[in-house]
């Protein structure tokens, strides 16, 4: 396998030594340093990590690693080489087929364990066997992936070579490669500083902000004084965009609300702000409560204040649970601070989140305080994914949580939440990171299934109760860059229930598995993953506990949701 080896690994050969036959193209060679580290990152990649993968996904995953791991290969060997010091030495034809040898065995093993793994997480989240032969494509699929990734990095190094030779034309040898190296430096600089990422994020933005400009088939302005957009409204229909049209325009209809209680309910109030509704965060927050005073929201027996998550969703079946357990007799409120995808906004928008949270609910906190204590609604405070993030922003601590709310409900929230982080570090001994308990659970508690008992069960939980749901396989909650250099405790402890117990802390390469399991956190059933469609009912109930509701009420609600969510294909 002498052709594939790379000019740099190919000193010129002493007298009588062996020579290298050059067969193939050079973009078809490859050091041997990195493609060990390429094969061994590869091989990693197909160990389980929270959610199941297709074959082409996991291709790409492998692939992509194969390709980061054969640039640490070459950057180790050419270190290695500068400290020694000793020129770089072209590797016997053995050494190659020892190489190849070995490759085959392990990627055939690590395909079979990982087949092997992927359908015991499909499983365990009462998923259907994934096809054998679809699992196949993954070593051609990352094949292409490192090929395609090598030959980028390959261009770039072409582009810096052009750049160097052109300019040592005419300002000489040593100034070229310093301005070349400048060149570089100054450009990873903009990169590492935001300002080309943030350009690429603010064209995504623009892209999808395209989105706002349609509307869900079946939905349309509401006819009622009681929406946003509806008569009399503040906030006009086009400029809540896609995700608020849905919020206003669906929603349990008085009608289905007195079916489900079997006696005469009001009608839900929901008032929203879009992106395009005012030009600033706190602009369209006073927007927004504007239209929810107008709407009579004041004088409802509940008040619930959302932070959306990503492009402006509000969840719906978190909403239209909370509509049913307050018997009709509710408002929300909620506004858009991004057009993003959901997982995509936990990475890069954090900022607009928090000022989205901290706006709308101290709006609405400053009139409701105003109010005669007597003629105030109980107020709430709802976040899901990013909205978590933002909810908290709002907050200093579980007693501020506890003296300005009479309950807060915080679904899968994300690893980088300041308050969520708090309370779990600082858990009480011996209970677990994936359902920790703070304090003896006085105000704040956690639970992985809110149908069970909450622990601590036996201990008392005052009035103003804090709740937060998360599921041992939402990667949203468990990703973070801690896990490139140390192993989390949620790995270090017994597994949750729907994770392997397969699954263990590999430095690097737990961080990329878990990355990469972002975007799969919708792609698996209720109850995993980054799913929590039913469970926001239990999570109501636990909070709001309202008179007259039993557990047979919250089955038939739970049921109900999901079915609607089947129907409806979320």
């Amino acid at each position: 396998m002498e052709h594939l080896l790379t000019r740099a690994d190919q000193p010129a050969p002493a007298r009588g030594a062996w020579r290298v036959k050059r067969a193939w193209p050079r973009w078809l060679r490859y050091t041997l340093p990195g493609s060990w580290v390429a094969l061994l990152l590869a091989c990693l990649s197909f160990t389980p990590s929270l959610l199941p993968r297709t074959g082409p996904f996991q291709g790409f995953v492998s692939g992509l690693s194969a390709a980061i791991g054969y640039g640490l290969g070459c950057l180790g060997a050419w270190l290695w080489r500068e400290f020694a010091p000793r020129p770089a030495r072209a590797p016997r034809p053995r050494a190659w087929r020892a190489f190849l040898v070995t490759g085959c065995v392990a990627l055939v093993g690590s395909l079979l364990l990982g087949w092997h793994w992927q359908q015991r997480i499909r499983e365990l989240m009462g998923m259907p066997l994934a096809s054998g032969a679809g699992y196949l494509l993954a070593p051609f699929v990352g094949a292409v992936v490192f090929f395609l990734f090598i030959a980028l990095g390959r261009g770039l190094r072409a582009v810096y070579r052009g750049l160097d030779a052109r300019l040592a034309k005419h300002i000489g040898p040593r100034a070229a490669r310093a301005t070349s190296g400048l060149a570089v430096v100054v450009f990873t600089a903009l990169v590492a500083s935001g300002v080309l990422w943030d350009g690429l994020i603010g064209m995504a933005d623009r892209t999808l902000e395209v989105r706002d400009l349609t509307t869900d088939k079946g939905v349309v302005p509401p006819r009622t004084a009681l929406r946003s957009g509806g008569p009399g409204s503040r906030v006009t229909w086009d400029s809540l965009g896609r995700e608020g049209r849905n919020f206003v325009g669906r929603g349990p209809s008085v009608d289905e609300l007195s079916r489900f209680h079997g006696a005469p309910v009001k009608e839900p109030i929901r008032a929203y702000a879009g992106y395009a509704s005012a030009p600033d965060a706190e602009g369209r927050a006073r927007l927004a409560v504007d239209d929810l005073e107008r709407a009579g929201g004041f004088d409802r027996a509940y008040l619930l204040v959302v932070t959306t998550t990503g492009s402006g969703w509000v969840v719906p079946g978190a909403v239209d649970a909370f509509e049913y357990l307050a018997g009709g007799d509710s408002a929300i409120v909620a506004m858009q601070y991004s057009h993003l995808w959901s997982w995509l906004s936990v990475l890069v928008d954090q900022q607009r989140a928090r000022e989205s949270g901290r706006a709308l609910f101290d709006e609405v906190y400053e009139r409701w305080s105003r109010l005669p204590p007597d003629h105030r609604p109980k107020l709430l405070v709802f976040g899901e994914s990013l909205g978590s993030y933002g909810g908290e922003t709002a907050f200093s601590g579980e007693r501020d949580l506890a003296n300005r709310t009479d309950g807060v409900l915080f679904v899968g929230p994300p690893n980088f939440n300041t308050l969520y982080r708090e309370f779990t570090d600082h858990r009480d001994a011996g209970s677990p990171e994936v359902e920790p308990v703070y304090r003896d659970g006085r105000i704040v508690r956690f639970s992985r299934r809110p149908g069970k008992d909450i622990p601590p069960a036996s201990a008392p939980w005052g009035d103003s109760r804090v709740l937060y749901l998360l599921h041992p396989s939402d990667p949203i909650t468990w990703w973070s860059p801690r896990l490139l250099v140390k192993r989390p405790d949620w790995l270090r402890e017994p597994r949750g229930d729907d994770v392997l117990g397969e699954m263990v802390w590999i430095p690097f390469v737990t961080f990329w598995q878990v990355t990469a399991d972002l975007p799969l956190g919708m792609e698996v059933p209720a109850g995993y993953g980054h799913v929590y469609t039913g469970e926001h009912v239990d999570g109501w109930a636990a909070l709001l506990r309202p008179e007259g509701w039993t557990a047979d009420k919250t089955a038939r609600l739970r049921e109900l949701l999901l079915a609607a969510a089947r129907q409806s294909g979320q």
